[in-house]
């Protein structure tokens, strides 16, 4: 038999990887609960809430199988995970203490002459935070983080004269390593070992991911504080001053659906089995396209359209997400694929669903494009 004698560093990267491991799978243990507890008050959130689970169960098994990236990278992860989980908790942690200490006085007090945390308090305790409709200001707020979407093309792909900013991230790494290298190797091993090469496609994947597993991280840390605790200790809740809708009551936002979805289908790419055009493409639209269409119709709607299962939407917001959802395909992937993209959000728009858009959007516009372009055999962004 043979036998693989670990060094010192390969046993903390494997120890790191499996703390990832069991991270992603505590908060797919926690999506379950919330998902079966609220099932009954919110089918429509619970569903969503169980698929979102069903997803990040994959990317676990995938980073146990596999890995999601490789060392330090998954150490850099760990430490990320440690500083938001300390900071949001100490915010509900905060808040709590606050609202112990919080007298008659504070209430009846012009909230001019209160810090920010009680009136925030203050404001949370006298009216409830989720709304069957929210105002269109906070329909801004809340589909502007849509644009996040922006930070794929420009981490993968780059912007014009601008290089990948995953490639850039890697620079910046290679710089602070180098400059700090007698802590460094007291941290995370001698500098030689760090496995990405300037310039590198595998650099470039690996660190994409890195962010969008980062991101995820920073939205469903804070997001399962609101459900669990409640949404006045969720400092993404005070942050943005959110007015959260009913559907969000007793499941994760829409947020977490629309990156879980990115996640899921990004680990598609890098298996192979969708490429990365339509991965771009598929993104782009769930993240655009929704947008525009809530917007436009919130804003200019006029002529009111009754959906398969009774949903009113507008004329407008439908032409508004259907046209800028071709014109998205168009771009990356040519007229014929885009054609698929903007039937397939059509499709997710008009008729009912069970689950949310936000999680569909992404894996069905990605996969079907995908799949004509392996029917028709035509190059995608063939124009």
């Amino acid at each position: 038999m043979n036998f693989v004698i670990l060094n010192y560093w390969d046993i903390v990267g494997k120890a790191y990887n499996t703390t990832l491991t069991f991270i992603l799978l505590a908060i797919v243990f926690l999506m379950v609960y919330i998902g079966k507890t609220g099932r009954k008050k919110n089918p429509y959130g619970g569903l969503s809430t169980f698929v979102c689970a069903s997803l990040l169960l994959f990317v676990a098994y995938y980073n146990s199988i596999i890995g999601l990236f490789q060392y330090p990278l998954t150490g850099f992860m760990i430490w990320w995970i440690g500083i938001l989980m300390v900071l949001f908790g100490g915010f509900g942690y905060l808040v709590k203490k606050t609202d112990r200490k919080m007298t008659e006085e504070d209430f009846n007090t012009s909230n001019g002459d209160l810090p920010r945390i009680k009136r925030y308090i203050k404001k949370m305790k006298k009216q409830n935070p989720y709304r069957e409709q929210i105002p269109i200001k906070m329909e801004i707020i809340r589909k502007s983080f849509h644009l996040t979407g922006l930070l794929f093309i420009f981490g993968y792909f780059g912007c014009i004269i601008l290089p990948p900013i995953a490639d850039l991230a890697n620079l910046g790494i290679f710089i602070l390593i180098n400059s700090t290298e007698p802590l460094y190797n007291v941290l995370w091993g001698e500098v030689s070992n760090y496995p990405y090469v300037l310039g590198s496609l595998e650099g470039i994947i690996d660190i994409t991911l890195f962010g969008l597993i980062g991101a995820f991280m920073f939205m469903v840390i804070s997001d399962l504080i609101r459900v669990l605790w409640g949404a006045k200790y969720s400092m993404f809740n005070f942050l943005t001053r959110s007015v959260l809708r009913n559907q969000e009551h007793n499941a994760v936002g829409p947020h977490i659906y629309l990156i879980v979805g990115a996640m899921f289908t990004y680990l598609l790419y890098v298996l192979g089995v969708v490429h990365i055009l339509a991965y771009t493409a598929g993104l782009m639209i769930a993240c655009f396209s929704d947008a525009l269409a809530a917007l436009v119709g919130r804003i200019f709607g006029n002529k009111k359209v009754i959906c398969i299962g009774g949903q009113e939407k507008t004329i407008e917001g439908f032409i508004a997400g259907v046209a800028s959802a071709y014109l998205f395909g168009l771009v990356i992937v040519g007229p014929i694929y885009a054609i698929i993209g903007a039937l397939i959000f059509f499709i997710f728009d008009y008729f009912p669903m069970v689950i949310a858009d936000n999680i569909l959007n992404p894996i069905f516009i990605t996969l079907g494009i995908q799949l004509f372009q392996v029917i028709l055999g035509f190059p995608l962004g063939l124009f």
